[in-house]
């Protein structure tokens, strides 16, 4: 008999309190944060969603691990043991660990571009595209036609445009320093890269002598996606499929608080020697020696077990699957999201439940505080207060209005999926009285994290007629 369910494959160990609170309390919380998610303390949230990066729940292993941290300041035993692991996995010759994600992607950006270089990618995320600007490059997004269209089923929408990137190739001869795909494309929906993309993306750049960079913060929820979507890839395991896509690029950034199954940390992987003593030197002007590279020896520990622990076949199983449950209850009500759901993340489609919410109100910000409101789930946008700043300054809508549901690793449980879905459900129900929010004050670059809103009508929900 093959049994159906799909379990949680670990028991729980330690537990830790989840506060309730009340609708009145929640208003005045987000009045006090300025209507800013990020603003608001995380003991006033129930179900926290905000993002999947260093929120996950560490292992046994690991944990075991960070009681053998070598906490030397130079060669100690921990950063070789960290060293190992990711050069099983990604089969790079150079590996320098960084205390996260955007501390790699600063140091690319410094040894890698200068003003007016272009760099493309299937979609930029928000720290990505933020260090790309930071040098005066610009920050190019060439997603295939079918990742703009959140309601449409496609097996591999994280893809990067091919024809598109071609033509930036030839057109700007000497101004593309490096491509970029990000696995999965996380601003894109969650939505996975297909190996044949990723290998003709790579044939590309190669042809016109330009090197291919993965953003790999979840590469082990990609290659699963190729092992249940892509052709001759069923009978591969996730290390496998990991290591031919690693081959296919000349480095990676990673922020391993993501498929590291960690708290903190990061890495840049290289085979270029010359690139990576100049990366070295950047390092240690702001993150520290490079068998360290700001990571604690315990740090390095848990992230040599965790980036080994997200390929396991039954966790990425449930991972997925968790992912994809909530998914189905949200279509079977009707709630719009982007299809199909994504490794990490459901993305609901704010532009098709709030089609009365002009841009220049930030229909997916609107959407996310009141999701809070009703049910204490912190969210994110991933909409026109994150990506409708253009370099020039000038303001645009972004190309789809998205709230992000993020799932940290092995953190809820069943019941507390089944409670979400009631929530989102419940404030679909209540879509024709949402309303939109306006910036009241904002930093020039990532001004999601920090900028101060309001509501654009007086409240986030009209009073409904004769009360």
């Amino acid at each position: 008999m093959v049994f159906k369910t799909i379990i949680e494959p670990f028991r729980i160990k330690a537990v830790e309190p989840i506060r309730r609170t009340t609708r009145a309390e929640r208003e005045a919380a987000l009045q006090a944060a300025g209507y800013n998610l990020f603003a608001l303390k995380a003991e006033d949230v129930l179900i926290d969603l905000l993002t999947d990066s260093g929120t996950g729940a560490m292992s046994s292993e690991q944990w075991a691990g960070m009681m053998r941290g070598d906490e030397s300041y130079a060669g100690a035993r921990s950063f070789y043991r960290f060293e190992a692991a990711v050069k099983e996995i990604t089969g790079f010759a150079h590996v320098i660990p960084t205390h996260q994600g955007r501390a790699a992607e600063r140091i690319l950006a410094a040894v890698l571009l200068k003003p007016g270089d272009i760099v493309p990618n299937n979609t930029h995320f928000d720290t990505t595209r933020a260090n790309i600007e930071a040098v005066g490059a610009i920050a190019l997004d060439l997603p295939i036609a079918e990742g703009r269209q959140p309601g449409l089923l496609h097996p591999f929408k994280g893809n990067i445009d091919l024809a598109a990137l071609a033509r930036t190739l030839e057109e700007n001869p000497g101004q593309v320093p490096l491509v970029i795909v990000t696995v999965t494309n996380n601003s894109g929906g969650g939505q996975p890269v297909s190996m044949a993309n990723l290998r003709a993306a790579s044939a590309l750049c190669r042809r016109h002598g330009v090197p291919l960079f993965l953003d790999s913060c979840r590469y082990a929820e990609n290659a699963y996606f190729i092992k249940l979507r892509e052709e001759g890839y069923a009978a591969k395991t996730p290390l496998e499929i990991a290591r031919e896509l690693f081959s296919y690029a000349d480095g990676a950034t990673m922020s391993a608080k993501k498929d590291g199954l960690a708290n903190i940390g990061g890495f840049l992987a290289l085979n270029d020697e010359a690139l990576a003593q100049q990366a070295k030197v950047q390092l240690i002007l702001t993150e520290g020696f490079p068998t360290y590279g700001g990571l604690a020896g315990y740090d390095l520990e848990a992230l040599a077990v965790g980036l080994k622990e997200a390929l396991d076949e039954d966790y990425l199983r449930y991972r997925l699957r968790s992912v994809e449950y909530l998914g189905e209850k949200l279509t079977a009500a009707g709630v719009p999201i982007v299809q199909p759901p994504g490794g990490h993340a459901i993305y609901l489609d704010a532009q098709a439940m709030l089609p009365h919410i002009p841009p220049h109100e930030y229909p997916a910000w609107a959407l996310s505080l009141v999701l809070y409101l009703a049910g204490g789930v912190r969210s994110v946008e991933i909409g026109s207060v994150m990506f409708g700043l253009q370099p020039d300054g000038s303001e645009q809508p972004a190309a789809m209005e998205l709230v992000r549901l993020a799932f940290p690793r092995r953190v809820y449980t069943q019941s507390h999926v089944d409670y979400l879905a009631e929530v989102l459900i419940y404030v679909h129900s209540l879509r024709e009285r949402i309303r939109g929010v306006h910036i009241i004050e904002a930093p020039a670059v990532l001004r999601h994290f920090s900028a101060r809103l309001a509501p654009a009508h007086g409240s986030l929900l009209a009073e409904v007629q004769g009360t």
